[in-house]
């Protein structure tokens, strides 16, 4: 899913670095993925070390001009690392998912998905805002009947006692708010009418519409890539995408007319600045 934008934005070399498992062999699945997506180069190297080799090269691996794609704690710390040496993506955290439901929702449903964040890691973090006190509690019993069934159970149950929050509030618009404030990785939308909900929302990775739209399809399926911003960051960070892989550069031109038109005004802010050969850069254009 990375590496789709990188091909739109016309990168020419794209690496993927996988860990291998222990019999140092790599998921075929990754190497089938990462033919399909046109990968160029395929290293077999994963964590921290994987990051280090990336930014400064090795003897067998050309370092990169950006690394991109979340990890663990411990990926995450390298990339704040070695920034500066190499661009990067963002500093991803542990998974999240917000869920805004209220009575029409099918709480079943909603407790599923927020399992389905649950299992992902003990740190994983899972919001419910809702303005039924009912319905908040049915969905808390439904998450304790549907956690006995998860192969996971153990890392599912440690992140939903430790890092689940239910908000009950006095309405949807208040539901809306808070959600802002939270600014979730994932953000599901059970109310109806989700779509026009979704207008007010400003603070979210990814936003699914719809009780169809579970998070795990945009895990595994759906268009958007879901290289999100996690823990807050949403409020000031976007998805992976294009614009990640390219730069731009600004273009500046002063014709004589156009020149001798600021000239006077340029050695003044110069004078200002106390900056002297930023003036006499124009003043000897004047001169001559």
């Amino acid at each position: 899913m990375d590496t789709i934008p990188a091909h739109v934005a016309g990168v020419p070399s794209i690496a993927v670095f996988t860990p291998p498992a222990k019999d140092g062999s790599v998921n075929p699945y990754i190497l089938a993925a990462a033919h399909v997506a046109g990968a160029t180069e395929i290293y077999k190297v994963g964590g921290a070390q994987g990051i280090a080799a990336a930014a400064y090269g090795t003897e067998s691996i050309p370092p990169v001009f950006k690394i991109v794609g979340p990890g663990n704690a411990y990926v995450a710390m390298a990339k704040r690392l070695v920034f500066g040496t190499v661009g990067i993506d963002m500093i991803a955290g542990p998974s999240e998912v917000g869920v805004l439901a209220d009575h029409d929702a099918n709480p079943v449903w909603v407790a599923a998905d927020l399992l389905a964040q649950a299992e992902h890691d003990r740190r994983a973090a899972v919001f419910l805002v809702t303005p039924s006190a009912a319905f908040a509690s049915e969905v808390e019993a439904e998450v304790r009947r549907q956690l006995e069934e998860l192969p996971r159970k153990d890392i599912a149950a440690e992140s939903i006692e430790k890092h689940a929050k239910f908000f009950i509030v006095k309405d949807k618009d208040q539901a809306v708010d808070i959600m802002n404030l939270i600014a979730p990785e994932h953000l599901e939308i059970a109310f109806s009418d989700a779509e026009a909900w979704a207008q007010k929302i400003v603070n979210a990775g990814a936003i699914f519409m719809g009780p169809y739209t579970t998070e795990p399809l945009g895990d595994y399926f759906a268009g958007p890539n879901h290289t999100l911003p996690t823990m807050g960051t949403a409020a000031f960070s976007s998805p992976l995408g294009v614009y990640d892989f390219v730069k731009r550069s600004s273009l500046l031109e002063y014709d004589k007319d156009a020149f001798g038109a600021v000239a006077d005004k340029v050695m003044r802010f110069a004078n200002v600045e106390g900056l002297q050969a930023h003036g006499l850069a124009v003043r000897r254009r004047i001169d001559e």
